[in-house]
């Protein structure tokens, strides 16, 4: 089974603060350069930060296609782009959709991760995670009958259960389309797992329901027999209002209301087939390659429209549509505009706040934002500056995380009687300030400095002739949430 690293059966290794990152130390025994690199978060720029901001942390997982050397994966941070928490994903791995969501009525943490498909760009193979608040591996959800799990979707719902996208790759006959005869095609399949017990509960293929002829993306090439057509590309799972589906598909351009029981569409908004007439243009209800369909109430559904290149807009938009069934009308009754006009090439969603607020992952482009209820932008961030660099979704939750590992810290000597220390705990969400203990002896510390939190790596310079330092990290209302075990401080030789 795919785990990643830090979810593997525990060991006696622990991580500590070295040099700006983290180093792998094995409990009892200094780290040595044989030891594993240290973890470094991808650096977040923070572009806008204005007063009124919702409450909550910030979920990313940035990313880098294809994937290189340099370290990704799930990570909070705050305000301030400060990394919380990190988790390094394996090599040649991603990580995708990272949240705070239900389970059991509990909070917990969740994401995918797993490989790109190497013949699919685009498509995950992999598996999804989801942990507590102490950061323990609760639950371990893969696709069931024979499927691998996609990067697309993982939302657990109130049931237990949770929807999980598929991409199936069968021979089909494309000619209808201008394809080959002998032909392959992605079919999109939508799964319900039970959560505790892995058995699928529900299933959905596009291929039963969608025909080719509703796709908006070429097919391949009548000689291209082992090109793979992605007529569909599934990409969010969701339950509409009444107990019912919504049913992503980037490809054709389709928001699918689909019946639970019967299996069978209700209703499509957008694309050549809609239910309801369309409008194009700015303020049209017509999207493209739209991603992220969220229900707001019976009546209206909240769409991330990327409106990617080849399509009507240059720019990407938040757009909230209201149907009505009986006149089979719909319209736009708000819109969301980033104001640098950013068009998301692809990926991207968005996410409803308190206050109406709305916090946006803007997909391709690496940028996540929030806006107020007016649509005025009050916080614009983006991953590092590199065309590689995205992440699939963003969300803003609040979240209280408590490690049950100690802080831990190294202590370094810099000359005429100052040490640099470095003092981390991953995950721990209530920290506020860190305070410096120095001695002779590990059992004889005194305080000899302090400084507020500062991230994930939180740097305190002391001046101090100690040979032993530990840290202790203290909350908000000056509570001690945990003291690290005491360390030799080094000489940097």
């Amino acid at each position: 089974m795919h785990r990643p690293p830090f979810l593997r059966p525990r060991s006696r290794l622990v991580a500590v603060a070295l040099g700006g990152g983290f180093l792998a130390l094995v409990a009892g025994r200094p780290a040595t350069a044989a030891d594993p690199a240290p973890l470094a978060p991808p650096p977040i720029t923070v572009l806008t930060s204005k007063p009124g901001l919702d409450r909550g942390l910030i979920f990313v997982a940035p990313k880098q296609t294809p994937p290189t050397a340099t370290q990704e994966g799930p990570e909070i941070i705050d305000n301030q782009g400060r990394p919380i928490w990190f988790h390094a994903v394996g090599p040649n791995d991603q990580g995708a959709n990272f949240r705070v969501q239900q389970y059991r009525g509990q909070p917990v943490l969740t994401w995918w991760e797993g490989t790109d498909n190497p013949n699919s760009p685009g498509e995950g193979q992999g598996v999804n995670y989801v942990l507590d608040s102490s950061y323990h591996q609760i639950a371990v959800v893969a696709a069931g009958n024979g499927y691998q799990a996609d990067l697309h979707e993982f939302r657990i719902t109130p049931r237990g259960t949770a929807f999980i996208t598929i991409y199936n790759h069968i021979p089909y006959d494309l000619s209808s389309v201008g394809g080959p005869q002998s032909g392959i095609v992605i079919d999109g399949v939508a799964q319900e797992v039970d959560v505790k017990t892995g058995k699928v509960v529900w299933e959905w293929h596009s291929i039963d329901h969608v025909p080719l002829s509703e796709s908006q993306a070429a097919p391949p090439a009548p000689t291209a027999t082992t090109t793979p057509y992605d007529y569909f590309h599934i990409n969010a799972i969701n339950w509409d209002e009444d107990g019912n589906i919504i049913i992503d598909a980037r490809n054709t351009w389709t928001a699918y209301k689909v019946d639970y029981r019967t299996k069978e569409i209700v209703w499509r908004q957008g694309g050549k087939s809609s239910t309801f007439p369309l409008t194009t243009g700015d303020g049209g209800t017509q999207t493209a390659w739209q991603h992220d369909p969220e229900p707001v109430d019976r009546h209206t559904i909240r769409i991330f429209d990327n409106e990617a290149a080849p399509s009507v807009l240059p720019y990407s938009r938040v757009v909230w549509i209201e149907r009505d069934l009986h006149s089979k009308t719909s319209k736009v009754v708000k819109q969301i505009i980033h104001p640098d006009k950013i068009q998301a090439g692809s990926q991207g969603n968005s996410q409803a706040l308190d206050h109406d607020h709305t916090f946006v992952g803007w997909g391709a482009t690496g940028r996540f934002s929030e806006f107020d209820r007016d649509g005025n932008l009050l916080f614009d961030a983006a991953v590092p500056p590199n065309a590689a660099w995205d992440t699939y979704r963003a969300y803003r939750f609040e979240w209280h995380g408590t490690p049950d590992t100690k802080p831990t810290a190294t202590a370094t000597a810099t000359g005429e009687g100052s040490i640099t220390v470095h003092a981390i705990w991953n995950g721990a969400t209530d920290v506020a300030r860190w305070i410096v203990v120095a001695g002779k002896h590990p059992g004889a510390l005194w305080p000899a400095g302090s400084a507020d939190w500062n991230g994930l790596d939180t740097t305190i310079t002391v001046t101090s002739q100690a040979s032993q330092i530990a840290v202790i990290a203290q909350g908000k209302d000056g509570r001690i949430l945990g003291r690290s075990a005491a360390v030799a401080v080094s000489t940097g030789n």
